[in-house]
């Protein structure tokens, strides 16, 4: 074969006609085809892979605090998220399982003003969606510290004894629980009520056992969850006036007394029954006193007496 220069010059336009008619006129038609195709595959998989912009709203802010703090204002429960990405990964996205959490574990307690933006929050997105903003982009966070407290508890009751019947005593097991919450809550509490235990018809002592505790404000806790609550249940009881004469080595006069106990017994007292001793101290003068038959002094007392020489 003769390649010499004469011979490459003079075969140098059959052999880019050739190739020429190769690559764009011989099945032209199925080339051409071919090419629409992929334009048209280009087009559509670019298209639906273009980044669009797009707003969730209300969605769930769930700040963390630390242990010791607790939020004792009102910040918004929900924010808005405007996002960016791939329109059906986007498409995808559930609002109702995001959740923005917002870390507020170095914060100091105190009143505060806390950015929201997309570096200060974490959300899970998918894959080539973007955060870009937050709205409301500031919210008001109030922190107080957390105290715990031993509080008395108050018996609450519904209904009524039967008839002619009360409560004598009320003796609550433990008589304080243990409370938690933010420290002017806790200091501005001055007891902590059961539920209402049901008393109608009562008329003898009994146990409530297991009564659960009321706390009205969320914010504070009850660590003593419950209580037992012994009731001492008897005739109810009535006050009357006893006049007294007396004569003692020293004095003499009446004694005007109010005796206080069960009805049945008061009204049974007779003023015989009473009596008005002289006592004398080591030291001091001697004073006078109404005393009660022994037998019933577990039952009746003497409120108040006034001695008349």
């Amino acid at each position: 074969m003769n390649f010499s220069p004469e011979n490459l010059i003079k075969n140098e336009k059959p052999l880019f006609i050739y190739w020429f008619r190769r690559i764009f006129v011989n099945d032209w038609l199925i080339k051409l085809f071919a090419v629409i195709i992929t334009l048209s595959l280009w087009y559509g998989v670019t298209g639906l892979r273009a980044p669009i912009t797009t707003r969730l709203n209300r969605v769930t802010l769930s700040p963390r605090i630390s242990n010791d703090l607790e939020i004792t204002n009102s910040p918004p429960e929900e924010v808005d998220l405007v996002i960016t990405g791939d329109k059906n990964r986007i498409a995808q996205i559930n609002k109702e399982n995001l959740v923005v959490s917002l870390d507020l574990t170095e914060v100091q307690a105190g009143d505060r003003t806390i950015q929201l933006t997309p570096e200060s929050v974490n959300v899970e997105l998918p894959t080539g969606v973007r955060l870009e903003e937050i709205q409301p982009n500031r919210i008001a966070i109030s922190l107080e510290r957390v105290e715990e407290r031993e509080i008395a508890v108050r018996v609450e009751t519904e209904g009524s004894l039967a008839d002619g019947f009360e409560i004598y005593n009320q003796n609550v097991v433990p008589p304080k629980v243990r409370v938690r919450g933010p420290a002017s809550y806790i200091r501005s509490l001055d007891f902590v009520s059961t539920e209402s235990i049901g008393i109608e018809d009562r008329r003898q002592d009994f146990i409530a056992q297991q009564v659960p505790l009321n706390i009205i404000n969320p914010k504070v806790t009850v660590l003593d969850a419950v209580v037992d609550v012994a009731f001492d249940v008897g005739e109810r009881r009535i006050e009357r006036l006893f006049s007294i004469p007396y004569q003692t080595e020293t004095r003499l006069g009446v004694a005007n007394a109010i005796v206080y106990g069960p009805r049945s017994i008061i009204e049974k007292l007779q003023t015989e029954n009473l009596q008005v001793i002289e006592e004398t101290p080591a030291e001091g003068k001697p004073t006078l006193r109404v005393v009660v038959p022994e037998e019933l002094q577990n039952q009746v007392q003497v409120k108040s007496v006034k001695f008349r020489e």
